[in-house]
């Protein structure tokens, strides 16, 4: 089965440029608002309408997987947590469901390669338990790859058909940062001790462990250079082919995504080899603590909206910048111009 999306439309340029004007006209100096104001016109291109309309439905979906290459001794924490996790998700009690709340969207959890059960509906689209241990075997196969990236498609086209004007990809595996930085090194041609971060929380000891991970998978890796599926299937996980078949599918379905971490960053580099343009509808949430998060985010050309030294994942970052998106669209929809308000524009 050959993996092929549609052309990826082109946000409304003349919509920014509607929104540009407007903001000339609001009763404020030009510019004086920043990236308040690039934000809300990138908004108005995306819905095509201006004034934007305010978020309604903003989605945060969290794919959980685990990966091999835990067992090895590159993560601060057990496996077992990936699936103590999605629980938690499901409870409401995450980092993800506070953060959530508070910025008025709605949190679905995925099984996609939990090594546990989960409930339903949950791990309605499981792949597999666990990816394989990438220093050393391939992830997935490649029938595996490709069923995980059409059960990404498939999740962003029931998020977008139920409604969802924005999505938040997040993540939630034990283990997923080195995955991630091999991918990042392997398409940025990046070297291994360059990207590789401190994950969990890693020791020394761990870090030389992770480094030797990620050195091995990307020299694995070398034969699948300018292949994204099969990219995904040696180094990457059922989590990331998913990842990258929910934001290409965003894309392609003209609805904006908010782009969290290092692990989302790594799949949304495949999106963009998989569906070329799908990073003209993302913003880039914040800026990770993870070394090779700057590489993913020069190489998709995105400025971050916050830089907080944060690295949990879970869609945690881009949930933080959510309000920010919220207020770029207040602005534009609510402020008044010199002329409504009777005030003096020169």
């Amino acid at each position: 089965m050959a993996i092929e999306f549609p052309r990826v439309p082109h946000p409304d340029d003349q919509v920014r440029e509607q929104a540009v004007q407007r903001h000339r006209q609001l009763t404020k100096p030009e510019g004086s608002l920043g990236r308040l104001e690039e934000l809300g016109s990138w908004l108005a291109a995306a819905q095509g309408a201006c004034p934007p309309q305010p978020l309604s439905r903003p989605r945060v979906v969290v794919f959980a997987g685990d990966h091999g290459v835990a067992q090895h001794g590159v993560s601060a924490y057990p496996s077992e947590v990936t699936g103590q996790m999605v629980a938690n998700f499901v409870a409401g009690g995450a980092a993800v469901n506070a953060l959530a709340a508070v910025a008025g969207a709605g949190v679905r959890v995925v099984d996609i390669a939990v090594d546990a059960e989960t409930p339903d509906p949950v791990g309605k689209y499981r792949i597999r338990r666990a990816s394989g241990s990438i220093d050393r075997e391939d992830a997935i196969t490649q029938e595996q790859a490709e069923a995980a990236i059409e059960a990404g498609r498939a999740i962003a086209d029931e998020e977008i058909d139920g409604g969802a004007d924005l999505l938040i990809a997040g993540d939630m595996g034990i283990g997923n940062t080195t995955p991630a930085a091999a991918l990042i090194g392997s398409i940025t041609r990046t070297e291994p001790v360059v990207v590789v971060g401190r994950g969990t929380g890693i020791d020394d000891a761990g870090w030389s462990r992770k480094t030797a991970a990620i050195r091995d998978a990307m020299h694995r890796a070398k034969a699948a250079q300018g292949d994204p599926v099969r990219l995904l299937a040696t180094i990457g996980g059922a989590d990331f082919a998913a990842l990258a078949g929910f934001l290409a599918q965003a894309s392609v379905r003209r609805t904006p995504v908010l782009l969290d971490g290092v692990v989302v960053g790594a799949a949304a580099l495949v999106a963009e080899e998989l569906a070329p343009g799908a990073r003209r509808w993302w913003l880039a949430g914040h800026r990770s603590v993870e070394p090779a998060h700057r590489f993913v985010l020069e190489r998709l050309d995105l400025t971050p909206l916050l830089e907080f030294d944060m690295r949990l994942g879970e869609g945690s970052g881009a949930l933080a910048a959510l309000p920010l998106l919220h207020a770029s669209i207040a602005v534009l929809r609510d402020m008044a111009t010199f002329t409504d308000a009777g005030v003096s524009s020169s």
